[in-house]
Formats: structure tokens, sequence, C-alpha cells
């Protein structure tokens, strides 16, 4: 069994950009110190500002990274799968967890300490310069958060989630593209940086102007070009 287990993380890390190019000895060494943990829907995995202990894999389900004001509204910087890496910055500095990370679902993450992770990069340097190009992008995606909810209406968030749903997760469907939403309204507003009363409100708009036709958590979006259009008109 610890075999199998092994294997099926060695598997799962393979896919992790920062350690991509590692030998399957590598992986396998950094499998055995892997710590399976498992996670139910909606439970913490680390708060912003606790002490940074390591690295997380996702093996199953999904995770998503945020932030919350005092006031408790939230701010989700990322919804990722398996894998994901996550908190490879504070593992290099020395710092405190940036951001908190919470399961979506029920989801297994892989621990890797601080300590076996840097006598890998020890041992390895080019995993740390994977690690900047994963960080850079990450913060390349973190520009681009700030740029929207800086700059652009709610309307058009919603516009752009709606349509980057659409290309990564979208089925062709009579009257058009249909996709799901998040869990709630709650957890949309939470993504797009907005309250859940603006979502509600900005759906009925666009399934009244018959952009979207709505049916619970499912939206056909039966006028792409329309949508799309409403990104232009905000450049």
């Amino acid at each position: 069994m610890p075999d199998t287990r092994n294997n099926h993380a060695a598997a799962t890390l393979s896919k992790v950009a920062i350690f991509s190019g590692l030998t399957e000895v590598e992986l396998n060494f950094l499998a055995q110190h892997a710590v399976p943990r498992r996670y139910t829907a909606g439970e913490m995995v680390f708060s912003e500002g606790e002490p940074c202990s390591g690295l997380y894999v996702v093996e199953s389900g999904h995770i998503r990274i945020f932030k919350s004001s005092a006031g408790g509204r939230e701010q989700v910087l990322s919804v990722d799968g398996p894998g994901s890496s996550v908190a490879e910055l504070p593992v290099f500095d020395g710092g405190n967890y940036p951001a908190s990370v919470a399961a979506v679902e029920d989801a297994t993450l892989l621990f890797v300490s601080k300590q076996d992770f840097q006598a890998l990069c020890l041992t390895h340097p080019q995993v740390a310069l994977k690690v900047l190009r994963v960080v850079g992008a990450r913060l390349r995606r973190l520009v681009g958060i700030i740029e929207e909810l800086s700059f652009t209406t709610v309307r058009h968030r919603l516009a752009s989630f709606l349509l980057r749903l659409a290309q990564k997760e979208g089925k062709q469907a009579r009257g058009g593209v249909e996709v799901i939403l998040p869990a709630s309204n709650q957890e949309l507003a939470a993504q797009i940086g907005t309250v859940r009363e603006l979502v509600s409100r900005n759906l009925s708009r666009f399934q009244s102007e018959g952009l979207i036709q709505i049916e619970g958590r499912n939206v056909i979006i039966s006028n792409l070009k329309a949508l799309e259009a409403e990104l232009a008109s905000a450049d």
C-alpha cells in the first residue's frame, strides 16, 4: 500500500510546474516526504498571517485562495485544481502565509515541509528558478486583478468572468454555450470583487437584455458576441 501511495503522490508531483524536470528517483524521494492531508468542503487549509510551515500540492479536488477584509468580505485570488502548488513564496522568504486557502469541495493535498523543500532547492537549483517563474506568473495575475478592481465596473467584470468560464468549461447547448456558476452569488461576488446584491442585479440585467438565460446555477450564454462587446466598450 505505501508503494502505491508513493507512486500516486509521485505522479501528482510530476504534474506540478516547479517539479517538472526532476528524475523518477527524485520525484519518488519527494513523494516519500510529502504528507497527504484531507479536507472537507469549506475547511480551511491555512489562514492568512499564520507562520508558514510548508507548501501544498493539490492532488484531488479544488482549493480557493483568498484575502479577507476586517469586515469579513472576501476577494478570491485564484481557484486551483489538481497539479497546482500553493505557498511557494513564504517557504522562500520565511514570512507568514500572505493569503488564506480553503477547500472548495472534498480535497486531498500533499504537504511538503519548508525544510524538505529548501533541501530540495539546495540540491536542485533549477527548482528554485521554476518557482520564480510560477511566482512571476502569479504576480502578473494579481496585477490583472488589481487593474480590474480599480478600473472596471461590476458589469464588465461579470461579463469577463462569464467569458472566461465559457472558454474554460463551456459546453455547447441549445441556444448557446452552457456554463455552471459558482455555488452561490456570494462566492461569485468574492471572485469578481463585489457584493452579492450587485451580482444578482447584473445577472438579471444580462438576462433581460437577452445575453444569457439563467436556470438555477446553470447559465446559457445565448449571445457571446454581445458579451464580448461589453469588454470592448469598456476599453
